[in-house]
């Protein structure tokens, strides 16, 4: 694919003059980020490899206050592979796609065992939760490898820079061409992580979703979309389908002594290995009836529905109701689950959606 270049321009000499512009922007202009390495010094490929991990459909300022929290409990990756998963859980709770999580652990057993990270792409592949974009990252920002990853932001600059106007998600085997042209560019290949740090935060704070800042753009001399006036519309997204509805009832049962019952999904699946409030299989379509719901309830104990949460993943939006009970003591093991105080529920590895019921059923009044 030709680089869109200034006339008189050759291919080559237009993808060194972007990445020259860029680098200089970036040697300006350049995030602190807790997991980058600062001018000069050297990357720490633990640090890389745990930030791009949690930065999977997560943005940067949901990540930090996490990679902040993680790091102060496992500031190595021995500490990080000898802890128990559900610790792992508990403090990635709240960030959502608990999957990483549970990859993160695998692979740092992984990583452990081998004694040393990986170097390319085809190698860190091998790893749990490692894509073809997260082990391109991985690589050139830790190692130095030269490979462009193509993630969001990157994907949003090189296809207003090119002007590629088919629609996502089609037009990635054209943004990734583009990338592999411009990756041969000896002024990336010299500076290889700088280089993909820059797209990303070119993308991040000036090419920007829905009004970039092309005045700002050390690339808009060259940026043909932005020639074409088409910049802002750029990339284009196919339509997507409507997202699918899913319900569910939830129960808050709770003792004499202000312990709640808990229980823990299966360790595969959607929220695997994360900690719930009991209730009945989540189904599409259709709303459960409160006979219905009760019928599945972990006890005979009178209940009363409290209220609903609503909470949207990334293919289904989910309604849970949530019904409280109180018995004067209970056998969690009888129960099918086990119990903690509800001061202690901070601590657990509730997903979002859990932590919605929580605070809706604390903060109800007594019947």
């Amino acid at each position: 694919m030709p680089i869109i270049q200034p006339p008189s321009a050759a291919p080559g000499e237009a993808a060194a003059l972007h990445w020259v512009a860029l680098l200089a922007w970036y040697d300006r202009a350049r995030r602190k980020l807790p997991w980058r390495a600062a001018p000069g010094e050297a990357a720490d490929p633990y640090r890389v490899w745990l930030s791009e991990i949690m930065l999977q459909q997560t943005t940067v300022a949901a990540v930090i206050p996490y990679f902040h929290r993680i790091t102060q409990r496992f500031p190595d990756l021995a500490t990080l592979a000898a802890a128990p998963e559900g610790e792992v859980l508990a403090l990635w709770a709240g960030l959502g796609y608990y999957a990483r999580a549970r990859n993160l652990h695998r692979a740092a057993q992984a990583l452990a065992a081998r004694c040393d990270f990986p170097r390319s792409p085809e190698e860190w592949l091998h790893l749990p939760g490692i894509g073809p974009y997260t082990a391109a990252a991985i690589s050139a920002i830790a190692f130095g490898v030269p490979v462009l990853a193509v993630d969001g932001n990157v994907a949003r600059v090189l296809s207003r820079l090119l002007a590629i106007t088919a629609p996502l998600p089609g037009a990635m085997a054209e943004i990734a061409t583009a990338a592999e042209v411009l990756a041969r560019a000896p002024t990336f290949r010299a500076r290889p992580g700088d280089a993909t740090q820059a797209l990303f935060d070119l993308g991040a704070s000036v090419c920007l979703k829905t009004a970039p800042r092309c005045g700002e753009c050390p690339l808009e001399p060259g940026c043909r979309g932005a020639r074409l006036g088409i910049a802002h519309t750029l990339p284009r997204r196919a339509e997507r389908p409507p997202r699918p509805a899913r319900f569910g009832a939830q129960f808050w049962l709770t003792d004499a002594t202000g312990h709640v019952l808990l229980r823990r999904r299966p360790g595969r699946g959607l929220l695997g290995g994360m900690v719930e409030l009991p209730g009945p299989p989540w189904r599409e379509g259709t709303a459960w009836a409160e006979d219905e719901a009760l019928a599945l309830a972990p006890t005979a104990a009178p209940w009363r529905k409290i209220g609903s949460v609503r909470h949207v993943f990334t293919h289904f939006s989910l309604t849970l109701d949530l019904y409280a009970g109180t018995v004067a003591a209970f056998s969690p093991q009888t129960l099918g689950g086990f119990s903690r105080p509800i001061a202690a529920l901070a601590d657990e590895a509730l997903p979002s959606v859990m932590r919605k019921c929580v605070l809706l059923a604390t903060k109800a009044r007594p019947a």
